[in-house]
Formats: C-alpha cells, structure tokens, sequence
C-alpha cells in the first residue's frame, strides 16, 4: 500500500511534479477549449466523499471525471455508513475495493490520512480544516498562465490564517517563493499547524496594508470558515481592518492580480471594487480547479503522460 501516491497536503508533492501537473493541466485545458476528447481515463470511477458543502469541488471533480472518459460517484456522510459511525479505516478499505480513485472533503485532516492508510487507491483531499491543496493547485496554475513561474514572487494572504493560508505556506516552501500574512491578533499563523518545516518563504505583518507592499498576488478568503460559524458575530468585529480594499491593490506591484477562493463576500473579506476590477482574476481561478485536479487524477492514477 506505500507505493499508492496519494495528494493529502501541498507538501505530498515534489517541485519537479508539480512542473508536471501544470504542463499537463495546460495541455488538457488547450484540448478542452478546442472540444478535442481525451478519455485517459476510460472505465475509471472516482468516488467522491462529501462530510462539507461544496460548489465547485464537485463540480470540477465530477465534471473533470467524465471529461477524461471516467465515471464519479457522489456520497455524502449523511446517506452513507460513514455518517452511522462506520470506522474510517473499514470504509477506506470497501471503497478502494469498488473504485480506483477517491477525493474527500471532510472536517479533520486526521479523517483523510486513515482513510489513505487504509486505501487501495489514491486519495484526494478535497478540503480539511487544516489544508485545501487542490485549491492552491488552481490558484498557481492560475497565476503561471497570467504571470509565468510563481518562483520568487511574493503572495500576501490578507485575513485568518485558515486551511488556504496553511496550503500557501507549503506551496510557498516547495516552489520557492515568499508569502506575507497578515491577521488580525489571536489569529495568527501557527507553523505547526500549517505542516512547515521551514519558516524562511514567510514573513507576518500587523498591517495588512504593509503585507499587500510589492506583492505580485494578493489573496484572501472569507472570515469565518465552515464549521466556525458559531465564531461569526466575533470575527467580524475582528477582522474589519483586513477587508482587501482599493488601497490594498494600489501599493502591490502594477501587475498583480487578486484571487479568492470563492465563494465571496463583497464588502466583508474583499471590496466589490476589488472582486470585480481589472486586477481580478477569480473566474479564471475557479474554472482552473477543473483543469488542475484533471491533470492530478491523470498522474494519480497514470503516472507522467508526455504528449
């Protein structure tokens, strides 16, 4: 079971795949656009585990399944035996039996590395609290094609130091280059958290303003992440110096882009200004997650393909 690659945190990855996948997501994005099929993935099944809501993570995993020639199954923990209090272990070992690649988005990142070490077959993770690789896939293929390499440029995360802000910290510690964070207090990062072995890619910042300074990509996500709702009414008073605004964008380099996640909401995390203005790159993001996890499931299950 060793052998099985499987893409649970940024750091699963090496600098030279991660050259791989984005060769392969831009060459599979450049046969989408011409409507050329591409079925690597013929009598494949993907199943697709979902304990947290999603928009575009099953959208693009599903779609991206059936672009490639495969098939996707749907379970949600509410209708499965997993949300009966069937042990993780034991479904990681049925569902790898019945299927040759598994995604999940779940809560604990703790959920996600059982379930690998009980698995047949590759696994994806879809999202944790801890980590949101996928995400950050899409987001640095989005910027190589705007920006070119991301090597040495510099990302300021503006907002909590979530699953997202962690990702970008261990991207920015694979790919070699800088991320400023800026939080607000009692929300800082925690290195042990965001899985780092190295803390020379990243620098804090009180001020947001001082963290957006030079940056090439400016990014954020919402204040209150999915399962801290109770936390809401609180964050908000918190966090209302750090919403990405105009002035945020002015003293990032000329060329910068901002990105989000999404979903977003104007006039809390990021101005409408913003959200929508020239500097936005946020469709292009989201539509990347279809070409980036289409690139990733064909290297999990294939290995490198050179066309």
């Amino acid at each position: 079971m060793s052998s099985i690659k499987h893409y649970l945190q940024f750091k699963d990855f090496t600098r030279e795949e991660y050259d791989h996948v984005f060769r392969r997501a831009k060459w599979i994005k450049d046969k989408f656009k011409r409507y050329e099929p591409y079925h690597p993935l013929f009598d494949r099944t993907l199943v697709m585990i979902f304990e947290k809501a999603s928009t575009r993570t099953r959208l693009s995993f599903e779609a991206g399944m059936h672009q490639l020639g495969g098939s996707a199954i749907y379970l949600n923990t509410r209708d499965s035996q997993l949300g009966r209090g069937e042990p993780v272990e034991d479904a990681g070992q049925v569902i790898s039996r019945m299927s040759d690649l598994v995604m999940i988005r779940t809560y604990e990142q703790e959920i996600v590395e059982r379930f690998a070490a009980n698995s047949r077959v590759p696994v994806i993770n879809g999202l944790t609290n801890e980590y949101h690789p996928c995400q950050i896939l899409a987001d640095i293929f989005t910027f190589i094609e705007h920006r070119g390499s991301i090597q040495g440029k510099t990302v300021a995360w503006v907002g909590d130091s979530n699953n997202m802000c962690n990702t970008w910290l261990q991207a920015a510690e694979v790919l070699d280059f800088n991320v400023h964070v800026s939080t607000p207090p009692g929300y800082e990062v925690e290195p042990e958290r965001a899985g780092l072995y190295g803390t020379n890619n990243f620098e804090q910042f009180a001020d947001p303003l001082e963290a957006c300074k030079g940056a090439d990509l400016v990014t954020t996500d919402v204040w209150t992440s999915m399962g801290f709702e109770a936390e809401n009414e609180e964050r908000m008073k918190a966090f209302a110096d750090w919403c990405v605004d105009a002035e945020m964008m002015s003293v990032a380099h000329k060329d910068a882009v901002f990105m989000h996640c999404l979903p977003a909401h104007r006039g809390e995390e990021v101005t409408a200004e913003v959200m929508d203005g020239p500097q936005s790159v946020v469709w292009d993001e989201a539509e990347n997650r279809l070409h980036a996890q289409k690139a990733l499931m064909e290297y999990l299950m294939l290995g490198r393909i050179e066309n």
